[in-house]
């Protein structure tokens, strides 16, 4: 037994089985893998989405962290102005680039009266001017100050800088308060600092960062971002990304999110889920291989007796061996034991049933031909003076004819040339070919006369007969009206065409069956006889030289004045209808 045969499931129950089993793992390896890859995903998305929360409350923090650092470098730089005895404009001056050499991140630092004059500043610049108008003064109220983001066009560079505001009040030994120390925090170092702190919660550079002021709109994050106000629907974008929003925080001017990308949070989840996968099918897969080794090993006393039966029916084992067990198999196994002694039994007693109807068949049938004796005699004596006039008429006179040219042959033969012989010899031929036609197409017509008399339904049904038990063909035919009744001298040549469809069928079509159908139109009266099968067909426009059955059932037909209709393509089989008209 080959491979593909052991594995079929038409041919072993085994095989069938394992393939169900096959299927069933494939099915649950499937559902098993999404399962565990949905769950895989969604804890992951979870915990993702936590760790961005964290990530971006940490940057907030470190954000925070910073600022409230340099609002206290500001308010240290306050206390030591108060502080110093010597509070001439330059030595101020000192102290404000000293902080700011120790800390380059701020853009300026100056100081003010309580007139809201500029004293003081680093590079010099804002001095003597009044700052009341600017936001670090003038919303300041005596108490520690940060503002948004915004440019600085009164520090007279090109481009404006961006910055933040920092500013704290300065007090006297009395608490009274004598003017403000202001600073510019550069925006850059800022977007510096939120690069490095996202780089080292980061490390796969996935994360976008977004820094929005307090009206929602974004600073901070990619260029296509910048100047949005989007919500957190919206930095999501339909679920591609995961949004960490910590919320609002009351001692910082933005609003700090983070997210990343879910495909990256997911992309574990779905390894995941294929290593869940392709265990379970393997490890299902050589399960089921153990499985059907199993069941041919249960089975095998099944396939024995599958094979004796076998046997028993090729008429190559008598009897089946009775199989052991109790099981479902020594049950199945007693009962066609059983079942096959029933049908040797049942078929000796029919064999000697068959013997005693024999016996009396041949008495009766000695009997009835005994009977039948006088009149088949009568019948054959007239049915050889009929023989002996049309032999007459034909083989006699063509034999005659024949006879009178060999002698003819024999008399001049020595005076004849090669190509005079050849010629009377081709004559003598034809003369012979001639007389062997004519005495086939009188035994035809004496052997077929009988149309007209039993009508063409009956004749065609006969022929169909001997065409199913000659070739193993299903025939089949039906006949109703006066087609089926037929009988006058266009019924032997209707006969002809059917005979030769039949014949085109067993010789050409390969088919498995035949129909004909006799039915003559109410409202015409022609009768049309129809023969159709199942075979191959042909291409009927494709003519085949050496093949000239159709072109004579064409030409039958034009004698009695019918149309020969042919339908046929490859694979379709073919259509042969005769219209006769009444």
């Amino acid at each position: 037994m080959n491979f593909p045969q052991a594995i079929d499931p038409r041919r072993h129950l085994a095989a069938a089985v394992g393939w169900a089993m096959v299927a069933i793992i494939s099915l649950a390896s499937l559902v098993s893998a999404n399962v565990a890859s949905a769950a895989a995903e969604a804890r992951a998305l979870r915990d993702t989405r936590q760790l961005t929360t964290q990530f971006a409350l940490q940057i907030r923090h470190s954000l925070a962290m910073s600022i409230r650092m340099h609002l206290s470098v500001v308010q240290a730089t306050a206390a030591q102005i108060v502080s110093t005895r010597e509070r001439s404009d330059d030595v101020v001056r000192g102290n404000l680039e000293a902080v700011r050499a120790q800390f380059p991140e701020f853009l300026w630092l100056g100081v003010t009266d309580d007139a809201m004059r500029v004293m003081a500043g680093t590079d010099g610049a804002l001095e003597g001017r009044a700052a009341s108008g600017l936001p670090w003064a003038r919303d300041a109220g005596g108490r520690i100050f940060l503002g948004p983001l915004r440019t600085a066009p009164e520090l007279q560079r090109d481009p404006a800088p961006r910055i933040v505001e920092l500013s704290a009040p300065v007090r006297n030994a009395s608490g009274r308060w004598v003017g403000v120390v202001g600073a510019y925090l550069e925006w850059r170092w800022i977007e510096g600092l939120l690069r490095d702190i996202v780089a080292t919660l980061d490390t796969h550079g996935r994360a976008e960062l977004f820094i929005a002021a307090r009206d929602g709109t974004v600073i901070i994050g990619p260029p296509a971002w910048l100047g949005r106000k989007p919500s957190d629907a919206d930095l999501a974008e339909g679920g591609r990304y995961l949004v960490g929003d910590p919320g609002a925080d009351d001692t910082l001017p933005w609003h700090v999110s983070l997210r990343q990308p879910a495909a990256s949070a997911t992309a574990a989840a779905q390894a995941t889920g294929r290593t869940v996968f392709w265990v379970v099918m393997l490890s299902g897969l050589l399960a089921a291989l153990a499985a059907v080794l199993v069941i041919q090993r249960l089975l095998s006393r099944l396939g024995r007796l599958s094979s004796q039966a076998q046997e028993i029916r090729g008429g190559r084992r008598a009897e089946l061996e009775r199989p052991r067990g109790r099981d479902e198999v020594g049950q199945i196994g007693r009962t066609m034991v059983e079942l096959v002694h029933h049908l040797q039994h049942e078929r000796d007693a029919l064999a000697g049933l068959n013997a005693e109807l024999d016996s009396r068949v041949a008495e009766r049938s000695a009997r009835i031909e005994k009977l039948a004796a006088e009149n088949r005699h009568a019948a054959v004596t007239r049915e050889r003076l009929r023989l002996a006039r049309d032999l007459h008429d034909t083989l006699a006179h063509s034999l005659m004819a024949l006879l009178t040219q060999i002698r003819l042959i024999r008399k001049l033969r020595p005076r004849l040339s090669q190509d005079e012989l050849e010629q009377e010899l081709a004559r003598s031929e034809s003369v012979a070919a001639d007389g062997l036609a004519k005495a086939r197409a009188a035994i035809t017509q004496m052997r077929f006369n009988g149309i007209q008399d039993v009508g063409l339904g009956a004749a065609v049904r006969e022929l169909a007969r001997r065409f199913a038990e000659r070739t193993g063909l299903q025939a089949e035919v039906q006949g109703s009206g006066d087609a089926d009744a037929l009988a006058d001298e266009r019924a032997e040549t209707v006969f002809r065409i059917v005979e030769e469809a039949f014949h085109n069928v067993e010789r050409h079509a390969q088919a498995r069956r035949v129909q004909v159908e006799l039915r003559t139109d109410a409202g015409s009266g022609e009768h049309h006889i129809r023969v159709s099968d199942d075979g191959q067909g042909f291409d009927t426009e494709v003519s085949m030289p050496g093949h000239y059955g159709l072109l004579g059932m064409r030409e039958q037909a034009a004698l009695i004045g019918a149309r020969l209709i042919v339908q046929s393509r490859p694979g379709a089989g073919t259509e042969v209808e005769l219209v006769v008209p009444p």
